[in-house]
This record gives C-alpha cells, sequence and structure tokens, in this order.
C-alpha cells in the first residue's frame, strides 16, 4: 500500500478492500516500514490497549526527516499531553481536559453552542451573498468554520487565524506527509514558531491572572499553580493541541458530509428539506469517509493478531478507514447508508482511552453547519469542475478542494438569505 500513489488518493476504499480480502488483515508495509492493521476488531483491540500499542510515536515523522530539520524539530519542547501521552501523563492530562473542555453533548450545547452558531452563520451569510458564483467550499466553509470555533474557545484573537492554519497545516504535512527535505525544514520552523506562540498565549494570560472563560485561563485555574496536576508546558501544549486537532479534524468531517451530500443532489434536497436527516447523516459520514483514516501506535511488547505475530518495537498504522468498511462489522459496507443500525460501530473518533475529546463539538458544528447551509442555499451544487482529490497523507484525508455553485431559488426565506444577513457580510 502507498498512501501517497495517485490511486490512493483519489479512491482510497479500492485499497482498502483488497487489504480487507486478504485473510491475514495484518500486513508489513516495506516501502513504509509500517505494520498494517486493518480489520475492525484488530484496530478496536489496538486503540483500546495503550500498554501493548503504546502512543509515544503518535506523532513522529513516517519517514528519516533531514538532519537540518530534524534539529529544528528538536528545539520544540512541547511535554506529550494528548495524542502522544502515555500512563501514567495520559490520564492526568485527561482529567484535565474533561475538566476544563465540553465533552458531553449537553456541556458542548451549554458552552459552546452559542459560538458554533453564531460562526455558522457568519460564514453561511458571506456564501449566500455570492449568489451565482463558484465557490471552493473548502477554505470558504469547511476549514473556516470548526479553526473559528476553536479560536473562540481558546480566546485567540481572529486576526491569527491565516497563521495558525498554515502551522496547522503544515504539521500535518510535516509529520504524516511526504515532503522534501528543503520543505522538512521549512514546515519544522513553523512548528517551532507555532509551539512559541502557543507558549506566548499562556504567558498572557498569566500575567494578566487568567480570569476569563476560555480554555487556557480555565487550565490555568483547574492548575491552581500545582505542578502535580499541571504545569504550565503542559497547559501550552494542550492549546498547542487543540489548535491542531480542535479544527483539522471537523474540518475534514464538513468537508466529507459536504462532499457526500452535494454528489448525490437528492441527498442535499432531503437535509434542505427535513434537518432531523442531519444527525444520522453525519454519522455515517464519519463511518464512510472519516477525516482520520489512519493512526499510529507502536508496539511495547510482541502481539499476535490473528494469524500474525508483530514484533516488539514495531510502527503500526492503523487504518481506521479500512476498518469501517470491515464487513465482518458493517452490513454492504460500501453502500452509505445514514439509516443503518450498525452505524454507532464506527472508529472514526478512536476507542478506549485516547477516545476524541471533541467527538460532541465536532457532531455539533456538523450537525449545525449542514442544517443552516441547506436551509440557505437549498440549491447548492458541486460544480462541473469538481473532480474529488485528496491531499497526500497517511493520517488526515483531506481534500484538494470542493468547488460549487450558489444557486438560492427565489423564493427562499432561510435566515441566511434575509436582510439582516446581508448586513452581516458588510460587518464582517
Amino acid at each position: 500500500m502507498n498512501p501517497f500513489s495517485r490511486v490512493y488518493l483519489t479512491d482510497p476504499a479500492s485499497m482498502w478492500r483488497r487489504i480487507l480480502d486478504d485473510p491475514d488483515g495484518v500486513h508489513y508495509a516495506e516501502d513504509l516500514g509500517l505494520w498494517l492493521i486493518s480489520r475492525h476488531a484488530h484496530v478496536r483491540r489496538a486503540l483500546a490497549d495503550a500498554a501493548t500499542f503504546a502512543n509515544a510515536l503518535t506523532l513522529a515523522p513516517v519517514y528519516e526527516v533531514c538532519p537540518p530539520a530534524l534539529s529544528v524539530i528538536m528545539q520544540i519542547d512541547a511535554p506529550p499531553t494528548t495524542a502522544a501521552a502515555d500512563p501514567p501523563t495520559h490520564p492526568r492530562t485527561r482529567r484535565a481536559l474533561r475538566a476544563t473542555f465540553a465533552n458531553t453533548a449537553e456541556r458542548v450545547e451549554a458552552d459552546y453552542g452559542a459560538i458554533v452558531r453564531r460562526r455558522v452563520d457568519q460564514l453561511v451569510s458571506r456564501l449566500v451573498a455570492r449568489q451565482g458564483d463558484q465557490v471552493d467550499l473548502i477554505p470558504d466553509f469547511a476549514t473556516e468554520l470548526p479553526l473559528l470555533v476553536v479560536l473562540d474557545i481558546l480566546g485567540v484573537p481572529d486576526a491569527d487565524i491565516g497563521q495558525i492554519r498554515r502551522w496547522a497545516d503544515g504539521q500535518i504535512a510535516l509529520i504524516w506527509g511526504q515532503p522534501d527535505p528543503a520543505e522538512q525544514v521549512r514546515l519544522a520552523k513553523g512548528l517551532l514558531e507555532f509551539w512559541h506562540y502557543c507558549e506566548e498565549l499562556v504567558r498572557q494570560r498569566m500575567e494578566s491572572g487568567h480570569q476569563g472563560d476560555d480554555f487556557i485561563s480555565r487550565a490555568l485555574t483547574y492548575r491552581d499553580d500545582d505542578d502535580s496536576v499541571l504545569t504550565v508546558p503542559e497547559v501550552a501544549s494542550l492549546a498547542f493541541n487543540l489548535l491542531v486537532a480542535g479544527h483539522e479534524t471537523t474540518a475534514g468531517l464538513l468537508a466529507h458530509a459536504l462532499d457526500q451530500a452535494l454528489s448525490t443532489p437528492q441527498r442535499w434536497s432531503a437535509i434542505a428539506a427535513d434537518p432531523g436527516l442531519v444527525p444520522a447523516f453525519v454519522g455515517e459520514t464519519l463511518r464512510f469517509a472519516p477525516a482520520i483514516d489512519g493512526w499510529l501506535r507502536v508496539t511495547t511488547r510482541e502481539v499476535t493478531l490473528g494469524a500474525v505475530t508483530i514484533p516488539a518495537g514495531a510502527r503500526c498504522l492503523l487504518l481506521i478507514g479500512a476498518a469501517n468498511r470491515d464487513p465482518e462489522a458493517f452490513h454492504d459496507p460500501d453502500r452509505f447508508d445514514p439509516h443503518r443500525p450498525d452505524v454507532g460501530n464506527h472508529l472514526s473518533f478512536g476507542h478506549g482511552p485516547h477516545f476524541c475529546i471533541g467527538a460532541g463539538l465536532a457532531r455539533l458544528e456538523a450537525g449545525i453547519a449542514l442544517s443552516r447551509l441547506a436551509e440557505a442555499i437549498p440549491g447548492l451544487r458541486l460544480s462541473p469542475e469538481q473532480h474529488r482529490s485528496y491531499k497526500p497523507n497517511v493520517a488526515f484525508r483531506a481534500h484538494h478542494r470542493l468547488l460549487a455553485i450558489v444557486d438560492i431559488p427565489a423564493s427562499s426565506e432561510g435566515p441566511a438569505a434575509r436582510g439582516g444577513a446581508t448586513a452581516e457580510v458588510h460587518a464582517g
């Protein structure tokens, strides 16, 4: 399997099917230096068993980094707190996240619902104002919405959105992409700048007394000057991780949901007519087209999956996309069916101790975004120039673009199509 090949970047499901059809379900990819784990039961087990499948190398690049880039990366002294953390650190930092970041449906709605609706209305209004135009829904909606929301949650100024987006995209390309040496150095320098930016955010909150309701202030208050609870660098590391994970994955979910809805116009029409269909549609999108279709682990000891034994110290790529298409876990897995009863078995938010802390927020954002966009622009349709392709990456499946035509029927009375929304466009 070559995740950087044209076939995989246009139709990954065909490769997942070939891997799943093999009797073993576990393979060593010599070109990648990774063990590929594809079966639903095996991926679920690996995600749950942090003692055997550790997270220490989750955020280490999947290729041999050139020495100049490596020297820059070594200057990033961010302590592991989330994806790359293992016990005893991870249970402690996870407790801090649960206490300071809303992670249940009720808390997410209470803490972040107003933020999400305000940002969705802002972006929908801008699209409405472009009636008749061709737009790229990736930068104009899918990527911008979750980034604006996470900036609000962390208390980061809107003026920094462009720089943070470049830093976050750079981190994903550096770790899970295939950049050449010169690009590795450039991306590594950007990542170091990003880390220093997060350290500065925390320093500013500490100097101001961290009395606000933003995440960083909450984390500092939770810490209560006790390093055994959370250190200052760990607060910066949490912000560092949330600024990437808090928007890149939700941006992928939104892009995939819009792609699935607009590629079959009847789906978009159905959502516009009945917003009650959206939650199930989002759930099936998560299974059918996950934003993260591969995730890394390293074995701490020899482990046997099926008939295959993986040695200790082996890097493993958990193929979440393939696991979500496993016929042993899902009926007719290659069919997109929002009404399927087994959709809840998907692994797109992970499983076990590292289950995505932002799952509730991602669902809320996607649900509100799809509902309000369909209500405001029921005639939205893909452009004839749109051709599906993804950025080369081992873990994150991100669209290059999603070109669509903004078409608002004259009879549309959606809230974003009214005069108040137009005024908001000009204000923005």
